[in-house]
């Protein structure tokens, strides 16, 4: 009877370790879900604003990006390069998007309490409505029609035909690029000549309706529906490709920045990342932007 008694109870503990060793698990399992539930999506809202030639990259992203996380919402907004670095270095904006670095529009001080995540190269392109016969400049006519030296096609091998002149604003990275390309220090672009048009979509806009027009545009603006009825031009007898860019043939191009005011944190850091992922290089390559990865050469 003893003996029978001894069996019993050491049965019972058996059973209840075992009882306990399904509830440990049930447990652990319950805490993993709870972690990987945690960290496999972000949410919250965030801004980014800024770059116009930026601009269509990072709202396909946001898209993408909402898709596999609901919960998070990325406000996409424009109006250049020194719009963006200003606001991002003001905290009026979570992330600033910029053709440019920092230091071309911020003071010293400003610049110091922004970071920069480069998360691609982008290409511009001299560009003529498609009435002006010519098909290439040469970086000083460039200049010399930007600063009103030159005012008929004309001049530079095109039919006799007034130069409309489409120019970006002082705010604009892509306008301060084009000056790094084409102008000398100290020389600027002749406002005073033909229109001004705040935004990349505007100047296609521009472009289409005024005969005559010559301007810049960023190459992710140059799709299939807007060529037809936009020529880009060569420089000094190279295409503005991305294959001659990555190769350092063709000089009119810059860096796209994505400043955040201190390190990125939380959904910013995430979208930033997801941008610059190899999930979302497709997307860079499809919409005409050029991963960093792909550059042969560096500015």
């Amino acid at each position: 009877m003893k003996s029978n008694k001894i069996k019993l109870a050491v049965a019972a503990i058996a059973l209840t370790t075992i009882a306990g060793l399904f509830a440990g698990c049930g447990n652990s399992a319950s805490a993993n879900n709870t972690a990987s539930n945690s960290t496999a999506a972000v949410s919250g809202s965030i801004t980014a604003a800024g770059s116009t030639a930026l601009q269509p990259l990072v709202q396909q992203s946001a898209a993408d990006f909402k898709t596999k996380n609901p919960n998070a919402t990325i406000n996409v907004q424009g109006g250049g390069s020194g719009t963006g670095l200003t606001q991002v270095s003001q905290g009026s904006v979570d992330i600033g998007d910029s053709d440019i670095f920092a230091k071309a529009k911020l003071n010293a001080a400003d610049v110091a309490k922004v970071e920069d995540h480069q998360v691609c190269v982008i290409g511009f392109a001299v560009v003529t409505s498609k009435d002006v016969k010519v098909t290439n400049l040469t970086k000083q006519q460039v200049q010399d029609i930007f600063t009103g030296k030159i005012t008929n096609w004309k001049d530079v091998g095109g039919q006799d035909l007034k130069i409309n002149v489409v120019h970006r604003p002082s705010s604009s990275g892509t306008r301060a690029t084009f000056a790094d390309t084409f102008l000398p220090t100290g020389v600027a672009e002749n406002d005073s000549i033909g229109t001004t048009q705040d935004s990349s979509g505007a100047v296609k806009d521009a472009m289409l309706s005024t005969g005559g027009s010559i301007s810049y545009l960023a190459m992710s603006y140059l799709t299939a529906d807007v060529t037809k009825d936009i020529n880009a031009v060569q420089i000094d007898g190279v295409a503005a490709t991305n294959a001659n860019i990555e190769d350092g043939k063709y000089p009119f191009w810059s860096y796209e920045h994505m400043y955040t005011k201190g390190p990125a944190t939380g959904l910013a850091k995430a979208f930033i990342n997801y941008i610059m992922s190899s999930d979302n290089k497709a997307v860079v390559q499809k919409l005409g932007y050029i991963p960093s990865s792909d550059m042969k050469v560096t500015k």
